[in-house]
Order: structure tokens, then sequence, then C-alpha cells
């Protein structure tokens, strides 16, 4: 019924937040972010106040650090009148050479030369005399490495050595750092002292330098002396081996010229020419076969021009048959083109033909006359490398008998040469060290000395307070959003409509009204009584009528005009006031659309149908001693049980408790409850029915028979959605019938932070425009 009477009021809306979603986009996000920011602005600007003054506190209570920057350039250049004398390779510093440097920097031995040096014990930014947060984990850390090593109580460390802690110490406020990728190392050092960091830091770089000079100092010196005991002995190596060579020539009477044997340098010569003759003779070999080949292929009837070329470019390179194809082609032309005009047949044609078939022959006669002399000269090619040949292999064999001693004075001669040259290179090395000795230079160099630093280097005050600044905002921030996503009640009507699929009929909001109404007197009380006139002490329940041009009452004219605007079957005379829990403004709700709507001249009953807590009895007729029940039981008649209110005409039924009601579900199911509101339904225009809630109980859903509709009241900020689904989806009977939902107790101020695409809609000064005022 509800989903069928508010079609087209859904699809009316629908139509509007589509229009508003398409709109959407940043203007939403604006939005959300506007209204959580007045929602929750107070959560980000504590949490922001704190985290800056814990900022402050940490800036107070941490000493300050200095640190001082010393740089190191790495492959150093050297002098130009040393650069061939170091018996030492020139290392290459690549990424991993650099990270090794880098290692040596921070290593135990440079830490501990510094330390004393220095004589850094007694400082107190090491021995931990010095009390200070900062320092805290490094003394915890200090302590145990002491109880984890005992090798200095043993004896292991030399007794001059710093204690651990100091060590300690100083390698953690020591770092060391590659520039970019280039070969320079920026070494740091901080302290609590600005001049005592630049002091450590240009220390560090001094005992670095010096270790590079001893360590290379060292390596030298040992190159030195092994290079000269090797000379000693590669010099009478060398000398020895000359001596044989000597030796061993006059022993076997060998004669060489220019390094070589005379028998040597006869065979080189003919080899030589045997290369040129057997070359020589391979080209006149493949000329013949060529011509050759030619001849096979063509005869002196078949032979062709084409054929001629494929057989090779020397027949081509003879003047007679160059010319003779010439004379062929262009015959072959005018044979074709005569061929063409006259016929294949024709005399001259024919005598075309006869005339190229006698140069075809002479062709072939002067590559038979090539070939001839093609032949003769590969004969004569053959027989100058068969003479050849045989000249070898007597020189060969005439060599043969001092082959023995040219390998043995050949193997004597080179290992002589190798000692000679090792001596030299050994020779070079050796004067290299003498004088890299006496001008030691280092591969890294100091290209930027420390000088105390003009500002501490942390902690930093601004960007300590920038943190600070940023992580409170973010902590309020994300509590805002934990408390929004824990806020889980409702708080506009788009909530309602989204949530429950109903639409909201009415936003009432909370009702302030001052206690300031004087008791009625005992006689005033008694009259009402005997007249049974509904009590005035309850204001709340009167606000809509004493009240007529507050929001409150408008609120209250919205739900009376969407009961009478909902399209249904029959016309909604009998209205019931239900909520999901108790305590949120059914009853109050309830009295108030009773009284706007007998204030207005219609006839109008309320009746209280909460039969296990009458509250709106004991606000109306506290003194009432019948009600509901009794005119049902037929005890009492309705005429003589309801209540009049002068003012507004309306009238009220209570509902009088004398015990414990067990079975109120067959009461309000009953025969002549039906009949009993066919009555009212008779006698009055409207019937307005105070419901009890629907969770607790399951009273309402009894009353679905003869009640037209349902209007059900929703408390802003403390009705939960989960709660008023399960409720509705627990009576589904309630729920068909149902024309809308009222959100009750808003507080309107509020609701700008919480519905800002109807922030104008509370806004008190359209109100204002037309008279409105929420005071009494």
């Amino acid at each position: 019924m509800l989903q069928r009477s508010l079609v087209e009021t859904g699809t009316a809306r629908n139509d509007i937040e589509g229009n508003r979603s398409e709109a959407g986009g940043i203007a939403d996000i604006i939005n959300f972010s506007l209204a959580f920011l007045r929602r929750q602005y107070l959560v980000i600007i504590v949490a922001a106040v704190l985290a800056i003054a814990f900022s402050s506190v940490y800036l107070q209570i941490t000493p300050p650090t200095y640190t001082a920057h010393v740089q190191i350039l790495l492959m150093n250049p050297r002098a130009q009148f040393v650069q061939q004398q170091s018996v030492l390779a020139d290392p290459l510093f690549d990424l991993t050479q650099i990270e090794t440097q880098l290692q040596l920097l921070k290593s135990r031995a440079i830490a501990v030369a510094v330390i004393n040096e220095l004589k850094l014990e007694d400082d107190p930014d090491f021995n931990g005399s010095r009390a200070s947060l900062a320092s805290l984990w490094s003394r915890i850390r200090a302590w145990a490495l002491l109880r984890l090593k005992d090798e200095q109580s043993a004896g292991l460390y030399a007794p001059n050595e710093p204690a651990e802690s100091v060590i300690s110490a100083f390698q953690d406020k020591l770092s060391a750092s590659r520039i970019g990728v280039s070969n320079v190392i920026e070494v740091s050092f901080n302290s609590s002292s600005a001049a005592r960091a630049a002091e450590i830091a240009n220390a560090i770089a001094k005992a670095y330098i010096a270790d590079q000079l001893n360590a290379k100092f060292d390596a030298n010196r040992s190159a030195t002396s092994w290079l000269q005991e090797r000379l000693h002995d590669l010099g009478e190596q060398a000398l020895t081996a000359d001596r044989a060579v000597n030796a061993y020539k006059s022993e076997n009477n060998i004669v060489s010229s220019g390094g070589k044997s005379i028998d040597e340098e006869q065979v080189t010569d003919l080899n030589s020419r045997l290369v040129a003759a057997r070359a020589q003779t391979s080209d006149a070999s493949a000329k013949l076969n060529r011509y050759e080949a030619i001849l096979r292929t063509n005869s002196a009837s078949s032979a062709s021009i084409g054929t001629l070329d494929a057989g090779g470019s020397d027949a081509l390179t003879s003047p007679i048959i160059n010319n003779l194809r010439q004379q062929y082609l262009e015959l072959s032309r005018r044979e074709s083109e005569w061929s063409a005009r006259f016929g294949h047949n024709h005399l001259a044609v024919v005598n075309l033909r006869t005339r190229m078939q006698e140069l075809r022959t002479s062709i072939l006669e002067e590559v038979k006359r090539l070939a001839e002399t093609s032949r003769s000269e590969f004969e004569v090619a053959k027989h100058r490398q068969q003479d050849i040949e045989n000249q070898l292999a007597e020189a060969v064999s005439q060599s043969r008998s001092t082959s023995s001693a040219e390998l043995t004075i050949r193997d004597l001669q080179s290992r002589a040469k190798e000692l000679h040259s090792l001596y030299e290179t050994f020779l070079q090395r050796y004067m290299g060290s003498v004088q890299q000795e006496s001008f030691p230079i280092s591969e890294a160099r100091v290209i930027y000395p420390a000088a105390p630093p003009q500002s501490k280097s942390k902690p930093k005050t601004s960007l300590i307070l920038a943190l600070g600044l940023l992580g409170g905002l973010a902590l309020g921030v994300g509590l805002g959003l934990l408390r929004d996503l824990m806020d889980r009640v409702f708080r506009t009507s788009a909530q309602i409509e989204d949530l429950l699929d109903l639409p909201c009929l009415s936003i009432v909001p909370v009702l302030r009204i001052p206690n300031s109404s004087k008791p009625a007197s005992s006689h005033q009380a008694d009259d009402d009584l005997r007249q049974r006139i509904v009590s005035k002490a309850s204001a709340t329940h009167h606000a809509a009528v004493n009240m007529p041009l507050s929001r409150f009452s408008e609120a209250i004219r919205s739900i009376k005009l969407a009961i009478d605007l909902s399209s249904s079957k029959n016309a909604n005379r009998v209205i019931g006031i239900t909520s999901a829990l108790p305590n949120e403004g059914k009853t109050t709700i309830a009295a108030s659309l009773a009284q706007l709507i007998g204030h207005g001249g219609k006839k109008v009953v309320i009746v209280d149908c909460d039969l296990r807590n009458p509250s709106l009895s004991a606000s109306l007729a506290p003194n009432a001693a019948t009600g509901i029940i009794e005119v049902i039981n037929g005890k009492q008649p309705l005429e003589e049980t309801v209540w009049q209110d002068p003012k507004t005409n309306l009238v009220f039924l209570p509902a009088f408790r004398r015990e414990p009601l067990l079975h109120t579900t067959e009461i309000l199911g009953a025969e002549t409850m039906h009949r009993l509101f066919e009555r009212l339904r008779a006698a009055y225009d409207y019937i307005i029915v105070d419901l009890p809630p629907l969770a607790p109980l399951v009273d309402v859903r009894a009353t679905s028979p003869f009640i037209d509709c349902f209007v059900l009241v929703v408390e802003w900020g403390r009705s939960k959605p989960d709660v008023v689904r399960h409720a509705l989806h627990s009576a589904p009977n309630i729920y068909e019938c149902m024309i809308g939902a009222v959100l009750n107790k808003t507080d309107i101020k509020a609701m700008i932070r919480y519905d800002t695409h109807k922030s104008d809609y509370y806004s008190e000064n359209h109100y204002a425009h037309y008279g409105f005022s929420d005071s009494a």
C-alpha cells in the first residue's frame, strides 16, 4: 500500500536526487568535507592543540644536536712524476670499492684512533654522564654489549683501548655516505657542541688519510724488499743463458745472417717462389677449363651469343670476338624487325639468318684459337712449378742435417731474451718503488674541512611543530571519522528515506519550553475531574496550540497535511502513531497532532492504546478512574469515559490500568475493540491512536485491522537504523500501511552540520520572515 501510494512522490524525489547526483562529484566531496568539519571541528582542534603541546614538550626536553660535515675525495690524481713509479696497482673506485671505504671510515680502528687522540672518554657525550633521552638507547645498548663481550677484561684487547660503551656511542654519532654518483664521501658527526662536532669530524678525516698512507707505505716497503731479491736472481739467470747460447754456437759451427741460418733463408725463398708458381699454374688451368667448357657446350650449328656470355669473361676481352658479337647482335635486331615486317620466310630475312650463322662460326673459331694458347701457357706454368718443387726438396734435404741444432739454439736464445726482458721490467719497478718510498701520496684528500655548524641539526623546531600539527590534524580527522562511523543514528531525512524506504513526513524540532507554569489549585483540579477536562499540566502536549507560530507547530501541520494528501483507497481517518523504541516522542506527536486538528475545527478523538504504559493518560487525564478497557468490556459507556479539551474541542479516551495486563494483544485484537473504533469512526472526523512501540511489544500488530494508516516516529540522534529496520521487518502488516516517518526531537542548528544540501531549509531567517517564533 505504501509503495503504491507514493509512486508519484517517489518518482519526483528520485528525479531530484538523480539531477543532484549528476551535478555531484567534486561538489559533493566539498559539501561532505564542510559538513564533516562543522561536526567534528572541536575534535580536530583539540587533537591538533594536544599534538602541538606534545611537540613543544619534546623540544624542551630534548637537547640540541649539531652536525659537522667533512668531504673526502677518493681517487686523488697523482703527481705527474710519480704516476708510473708505483709498484702497487692504482685502485679502481667502483661501487663496491667506495662501499668498502665507507665501512673503513666507520670502522672500529678509526673510532679508537680518534677517541685516543682527542681523549673522548672524558667527554660527557660519550661516557653517558649527560642525562638525555637521546642517549638512553645508546647506554642500554652499550650495557648489553658489555654483558655479552668481556674480552677486554679477559685481556683480549689492548690496555689503552677505550671502553666498549664509548666506542659504541662514537659510532652511533658517526655517519658516512657517498654524494650522488661521484667519488666524494661526506662524513658527518653529531655532538651537543658545534665546535666539538667540527673537531671530531676533521679528526676522523685525518685519521682515515693517515691510515691510508701507513698502509700504502708498508705495502711499498714490502714490495721493494721482494723486488731487490728477485732482481739479483734474474740477473744471474740472464747471464747464464747468454753464455749457454754462445757456447752452443761455437760447438756446432752455426753461422747466421740477420739472425737466421743460410739454409733457412734458402728454404724460405724457394717456398715463396713455389707459392707463386702454383698460383700461376692454377690460373692457367682455370682459364683453359673455361675455354674447353665453351667449346663443349657450343657447336658451329648451335652456338649462340647467350651461351658464350655464360662461359666466362675471358673470351669477351678479345677485340675480335667483341667485334663479331656486335655484328651478330645488330643482325639479330634487324632479323627480328624484318621478320615482323616482311614475314619469317622472306628472302632478306633468310639472308640475315645465314649471315648470323656465319658470325657464330667465326666466334667459335676464335674461341678455339684462344683455347690452344691457354693450353700452351698451362704446360709452361706446370713445368716451372715442377722445377721449383725439385729445388725445394733438395734444399730441405740439405737443411735436415742442421735442424736439431737450430731448434736447440732457438730455445736457448728465446730463454735468454725472456730473462733479459723480465729483468728490465723488474728493474723499472724497483726504481719506481724506491722513489715512491721517498714520496708517499694517498688516494684520498679532504676537499672541504668541517666547520662549526651555525644551527642545530636536530631536533628541528619548525619540522617538529609542523609534524605535530599535521599529526594532530590527522589524528583529529581520524577520530572525527571514527565518531561519524560510530554515530549509527538517524540524523537527516535522507537517511530515513534511504534506509527505511519511507518518506519523511516532517522534521519536528526539539521542544524547549521553560518550566514557568504554575500548578493548578485543588479547587480547579476538582472541577476538571468532575467535568472530565483534559489537564493542562503538561505544556509539551499543548505546545502545538500554545505556540501556533512556532517551528514545532508547523512541523505538526506538515504531518497532518501528509496524512490528508496520502493517496489510498480509503480516507485516512484512523491514524496510528508508533515508534520502534520507547521515549522517542510518539506520545507527544500524537497529542500535538490531535490538538492541532481539533484546534482547526475538526472533530477529533485521541485514544491511548498503549495499555501497558499509558503515559498519555497520565499526562492528559491523570485522575481518570475508567478508560478504554472498561468501555470495550461494557462496564462503562463511552460518553462517561472520554475527557474534553474546551480550547480545542479535543476528545480523549484514556487507558486506566488497575493492575498489570497480561493479554493486551488479545484485548486490542478483540471484536469489541473493532466495534468501538467503528463507533468512533462514525462520530469523529479523525481518530488519533497512541500505540505502544514496535520493538519491545507485539501489540501494534493486532491493531492493523481497524487502523487506516500508521506514522512512525524516529528520534533524531538516538534511534538506530538497524533497530528500526528490524522492528519494521518483524511487523510487515504495519509497514505496508505506514505512510511515512517523522524525525522527532531534531536539533535544527545541528542539522546544518549533517544535511549540507538542505542547509538553507534549516535557516531561522525564512521562518522569522513569516512571524514564526519558538517561544510560547
